[in-house]
């Protein structure tokens, strides 16, 4: 069946859409698929069903694919580390942690992923990012488009349009890349800024680059038509046919045991409670009355959770029994605003009576939780 349409999801272009039970198998040698979800947890977990069940050795895979506003993680890197989550939780924006390694990136709409699918002796990303620059230079041949040796492919030889990851298997492997078209420039900035102060980690961090997106360079470019250049760059390196077979990632007859894949990816201990462990050394300068107070935070966190807190807080501030019982409580519960904001209101609930011993707690538990 081709279908000549599909919003948001499709270009013009002709697109197969094979009977489920047999379209793995319909094509040798290579298969074009993309994705009818905008959804970054569903989306992953394709990439995961693929690389764990599909015979890669019969058969490469290229799987198109684009999310609604998301920022996605390596697979060992530290959220607060690489993002402000404070303003993603304001703007709606969800965190994802991948399963390959690499850096931290902006997904939304005007950003295309394209994930290259091969047994491990066949993994070429050089050569995937090759075809994508060929796909490119077809479509707009004054393009100054060229990959480096960071597996980075450069706008006009300065501006980063592409970042690389990837997952090696025992036998499968798969290269992901990005491709910046229309994406909002200002909102990629303003997530992939941490604001937090006195974060000490082992996690790999990213490395910050000046980016650019292709419709900046020539208006008339489109998502649509980027995907559809580099889909009929991969058939013709693969000698199959430019189809393109579309796959709905929340369909468990195509796709048995993908909803499990799914919620995974979307548990707090996977986003959060995979990051390597690490320490916060900080001071909360404290606005209360006409004065500023000056109060040391120092923490160990490990697999998302608080092993080690000391609050050192100025004499008499707050009843020596209150001030145990929040370090006490805090000690061995997630790194989390909403765990914490649950924890010191049932602590408050047991607090004496005494209005002047309520701000000050409120305002020493504010501090803590924006330290999250």
């Amino acid at each position: 069946m081709v279908l000549q349409s599909f919003k948001n999801c499709l270009w013009v272009s002709c697109v197969l859409r094979a009977p489920k039970a047999c379209f793995w198998s319909t094509a040798s040698g290579g298969l074009i698929i993309q994705s009818v979800s905008n959804d970054v947890y569903q989306n992953l977990a394709v990439e995961d069903w693929i690389h764990d069940h599909m015979d890669l050795e019969k058969q490469q895979v290229l799987f198109l694919w684009r999310n609604s506003p998301a920022v996605v993680i390596g697979r060992h890197q530290n959220p607060w580390q690489e993002c402000n989550l404070r303003l993603l939780r304001q703007k709606n924006i969800k965190l994802a942690r991948r399963r390959s390694g690499g850096g931290t990136v902006y997904h939304d709409l005007g950003n295309i992923n394209l994930t290259f699918f091969t047994t491990r002796k066949k993994y070429e990303r050089m050569e995937n990012l090759k075809l994508v620059v060929k796909a490119l230079k077809a479509l707009r041949p004054q393009l100054d488009v060229q990959v480096t040796d960071r597996y980075d492919i450069l706008l006009d030889r300065q501006y980063k349009i592409s970042g690389t990851a990837a997952k090696l298997g025992r036998t499968s492997a798969y290269h992901h890349c990005t491709l910046l078209c229309n994406a909002d420039k200002f909102v990629l900035s303003s997530v992939l800024k941490s604001p937090y102060k006195g974060l000490k980690s082992n996690a790999t961090p990213s490395v910050p680059a000046s980016v650019k997106n292709l419709f900046e360079e020539d208006p008339s470019l489109t998502s649509e038509m980027l995907l559809d250049a580099i889909a009929k760059e991969y058939a013709v390196q693969h000698q199959i046919d430019h189809h393109v077979t579309l796959i709905n990632p929340a369909d468990e007859t195509l796709l048995p045991g993908i909803s499990n894949k799914t919620e995974e990816l979307q548990t707090w201990e996977w986003v959060y409670g995979k990051t390597p462990k690490f320490s916060i050394s900080t001071c909360l300068n404290m606005a209360y009355k006409d004065s500023v107070l000056d109060v040391k935070v120092n923490m160990d966190v490990k697999h998302g959770r608080i092993e080690v807190c000391n609050i050192d807080l100025p004499e008499q501030w707050l009843p020596p029994g209150l001030y145990s019982e929040l370090v006490k409580n805090l000690t061995g519960s997630k790194f989390c605003p909403n765990e914490t904001t649950t924890l010191v209101a049932t602590l408050l609930r047991v607090c004496p009576q005494d209005d002047e011993l309520h701000s000050r707690w409120s305002l020493l538990c504010e501090n803590m939780i924006r330290l999250m």
